[in-house]
């Protein structure tokens, strides 16, 4: 009999790995049909071999019981964490990713947002505030999706309200994010932003990894930075650029949902013609739905990636007579291109 029990006890293990593994990935219900299953396969192996003491199958049978329901407990402990987690985390994301369509500081502003993860959290971030030094605006992308970068969201939000009403410069405020956020990330993790500061005439820029923005007028111009800065979290070195930004412009902000959507073939969404019309209908909102309408076109879908999106616009470019698309008087005049900044 001792040889008998001592045999069993490795097949007892292994019966009772299902249910812990099961456990600690699926969800209750799944994990007591893996506790069942093993039970059961334990008495069709006592069964088979004829040769268990009853007093020891049903020992085996209630050790197998015990560790079942320890493992069916423990799944419905770690998913209803999980629903708390995920509740909080989507609280913080709404708060972070609040639809935008208003005017502030002299200047339109309306936003979208596309999550390409199902439970809605994403990894995109934006955010405004009417600050004593101007209309401040932030759009970044957090590497990585799920609640973790969600969180990594909130936190950068959370950082760049606190100072973007304290902090005069905006190369310093880009400072300030990332002393910010930099305890807040892993090793491999970074978020990329834009800050924008408007003032009459012209917008002022941050840029720390992220997409340039687009300003839309006559023609579709990128506004890349004039010295590239790694991403917050990564030892970004900041600098500031100054464009012009008058009536009958618009400046797209995005995130790279937008510049890196596909085609089947791998090909990448351009930011060509076809992004002039889309930004030069009457409406802000409008513009949305057709650059939304034509990145998912090119993508023949759903989006693979979250995508945001900002559209700026000079309030008093809002009610001017625009047929073709946004242009006015102030859209030739001014300096051409990027003013580098005379210092950070």
């Amino acid at each position: 009999m001792t040889a008998v029990v001592t045999g069993r006890q490795p097949v007892l293990g292994m019966l009772l790995v299902g249910p812990v593994l099961a456990g600690a990935r699926l969800g209750p219900r799944a994990t007591a049909a893996v506790a069942l299953w093993s039970i059961g396969l334990s008495a069709a192996i006592d069964m088979w071999s004829g040769e268990v003491p009853p007093l020891d199958a049903v020992c085996d049978g209630l050790v197998l019981i015990a560790g079942g329901a320890a493992a069916v407990y423990g799944a419905g402990r770690r998913v209803g964490r999980e629903a708390e987690l995920l509740r909080v985390v989507r609280q913080s994301q709404n708060a972070v990713l609040r639809p935008l369509a208003l005017e502030v500081g002299g200047v339109s502003i309306i936003s979208r947002h596309h999550p390409a993860d199902r439970s809605g959290l994403s990894g995109d971030l934006y955010d405004l505030a009417h600050s004593p030094y101007g209309l401040r605006v932030v759009i970044g992308d957090v590497r990585g999706h799920g609640p973790e970068a969600a969180l990594l969201c909130a936190a950068t939000v959370s950082a760049f309200r606190d100072g973007a009403y304290t902090t005069p410069g905006l190369v310093d405020l880009a400072t300030h994010l990332d002393t910010r956020i930099s305890p807040e990330l892993g090793p491999e993790d970074f978020v990329t932003v834009v800050l924008a500061e408007f003032v009459p005439g012209e917008v002022r820029l941050v840029n720390c990894g992220h997409p340039a923005p687009l300003r839309v007028g006559r023609r579709v111009e990128p506004l890349p930075p004039s010295r590239c800065s790694p991403p917050l979290g990564l030892h970004p070195v900041p600098s500031l650029q100054r464009a012009r930004f008058g009536a009958g412009e618009r400046l797209l902000l995005y995130t790279d949902g937008l510049s890196e959507a596909r085609d089947a073939n791998g090909t990448m969404f351009d930011l060509d013609k076809g992004v002039r019309r889309a930004l030069c209908q009457p409406l802000l909102e409008e513009s949305l739905d057709a650059l939304v309408s034509l990145v998912t076109a090119h993508a023949g879908g759903p989006l693979q990636d979250d995508l945001a999106l900002l559209i700026c616009e000079p309030r008093a470019a809002a009610h001017a007579d625009r047929p073709t698309g946004p242009r006015g008087s102030s859209g030739s005049s001014g300096p051409k291109g990027d003013i580098p900044a005379l210092g950070t």
